[in-house]
């Protein structure tokens, strides 16, 4: 787990930069690999179809180019960061900056399909050790109160701006010079981040008289996602009832039975399952997990739509999700005024509702569609989303002690990671499913496509929906209203712990 105290310094290690210049300079550097790490989830989404018609890549294997990732990325963030803790967090970040940079240059050479996933996957096991190191020497070096919420506060603009900014350069990039470039990106940034690291970043690690790991833990709870998604992704070709879909289900559940004996039994777990014992977390994490999955879904299947239906170029695609990334930060701060002055639970509870409303809207656009006429409204109205983000991201640190703070945090990123790959392989079969189905009863190949990718878009739309009761029922104002407070040092007032 990572630490917030700065005093979990070790003698020997550089201290953190005593000026304020320099611990700037050190955030700074620390946002840009974190802003990379962010975008790299969604910036490969427009280049697919691209990406799949240069290395001949299946449409139902398509979505393994962003799950890879994701499975990685989000099963292996704990782990991350307890390494970090114990090993030293400037010491991993950058061997996590390596080893992303590293496997970027290996999936912008690579010349298969295979080589590509593969290494989407080492991807994400770098981002999920330069993430949590990151946040925790941004914690260290900050002592709590105004300059770490300013600090704190701009960390989630640059995560928040990621989704936006992935998916227009992942278009320009695609259109003016090869979805190579993509990847190229990434380790240029990589490789001057790492030439500064050791210069402006301070060392630090949490004290440990015995330095305990949990691989265990983060290979069976990967391991069973893996299985799942695979099964799932794989059963339009041989079947929903096939015996071979159903003995990879079973083996993904007993992973996940696995995972969870390991954590009541190891003596420093990755995932603490006290900590579900906490109402608002619990529900905050679900919430996550399920907006991950339902919201994901949506930006993979409305960017083959675009490219595959419309027939819009790879550079179109990103500018028309730049409506949903502009809306989301246009409401960003109403939603943190109503978070503070209200009830954020009821922020979560609309912003969920008007997400899933937006995404249902976008089944309805036919064969022949257009953006402004088709696509425009629904795409504003997802930009919502922000809505729910912010009140998650306050929830799922409700009730947490300084000691769980870093895995807390770690969780809630893991819950949304993985809900994406989850959402994104659910979504991906039953387009695939639909659209073959309806080629057998003699439909155009258009018409089953589009078909296809609006029965996908109905079950994101109701998996998003479906947060709505979890978040009035489990998530509880006056936990949210205690954690906003802390943050911003004053008393919660009687009407937003209501």
């Amino acid at each position: 787990m990572t630490s917030t105290d700065p005093r979990n310094d070790v003698r020997g290690q550089a201290p953190a930069p005593p000026g304020t210049v320099r611990r700037w300079r050190a955030f700074s550097l620390l946002a840009v690999a974190y802003f990379m790490t962010a975008v790299d989830l969604l910036i490969v989404n427009v280049a697919l179809p691209t990406i799949g018609d240069r290395l001949h890549i299946a449409e139902s294997d398509l979505q393994w180019v962003v799950t890879a990732y994701a499975i990685a990325f989000g099963g292996f963030l704990l782990l991350g960061g307890r390494t970090a803790d114990l090993l030293g967090r400037r010491r991993i970040f950058m061997a996590g900056l390596a080893v992303f940079t590293a496997a970027s240059l290996a999936c912008a050479l690579a010349a298969s399909s295979t080589m590509l996933i593969v290494m989407r996957g080492i991807q994400g096991l770098g981002a999920a050790a330069v993430l949590p190191a990151a946040l925790s020497i941004v914690m260290s070096m900050f002592p709590e109160g105004p300059e770490r919420n300013k600090a704190l506060g701009l960390w989630g603009a640059v995560g928040a701006s990621g989704a936006t900014f992935g998916v227009l350069a992942g278009g320009a990039l695609t259109r003016y010079a090869g979805w190579p470039y993509i990847f190229y990106l990434n380790v240029a940034i990589g490789g001057v981040a790492l030439l500064l690291a050791r210069r402006v970043v301070p060392e630090s690690r949490q004290p440990a008289s015995h330095r305990r790991y949990d691989p265990l833990g983060a290979v069976t709870v990967t391991g069973a996602l893996v299985l799942a998604v695979y099964a799932i992704s794989q059963a339009p070709a041989v079947g929903w009832t096939a015996t071979r879909t159903w003995a990879l289900l079973a083996a993904a559940a007993a992973l996940l039975v696995a995972f969870v004996l390991v954590e009541t039994r190891a003596q420093a777990p990755l995932l603490p399952l006290r900590l579900f014992q906490l109402q608002t977390l619990a529900g905050s994490n679900a919430v996550g997990f399920l907006l991950g999955a339902g919201f994901y879904g949506y930006i993979f299947i409305g960017t083959l739509y675009m490219q595959q239906v419309l027939r819009y170029s790879a550079m179109t695609t990103g500018l028309a999700w730049l409506t949903v990334g502009l809306t989301g930060a246009l409401l960003a701060g109403p939603a943190q005024v109503l978070v503070t002055r209200a009830s954020a639970k009821l922020v979560m509870a609309v912003g969920l509702t008007l997400t899933g409303a937006g995404i249902l809207w976008a089944t309805q656009a036919p064969a022949g569609g257009t953006f402004w006429a088709d696509l425009a409204g629904p795409f504003f109205l997802t930009g919502t989303v922000t809505w729910v983000f912010i009140p998650v991201s306050i929830g799922a640190l409700a009730g947490v002690t300084e000691r769980d703070g870093g895995v807390a945090s770690g969780l809630i990123d893991s819950s949304q990671q993985l809900g994406g790959a989850i959402g994104i392989a659910v979504a991906s079969t039953v387009a695939a499913s639909r659209s073959a189905s309806l080629l057998g009863h003699g439909h155009a190949p258009t018409g089953a496509l589009t078909g296809g990718f609006q029965l996908a878009l109905w079950v994101c739309g109701l998996v998003c929906l479906s947060a709505v009761p979890i978040a009035l029922l489990l998530v509880r104002r006056a936990d949210i209203a205690q954690v906003t407070a802390a943050t911003q040092g004053r008393t919660p007032s009687p009407a937003s712990a209501a």
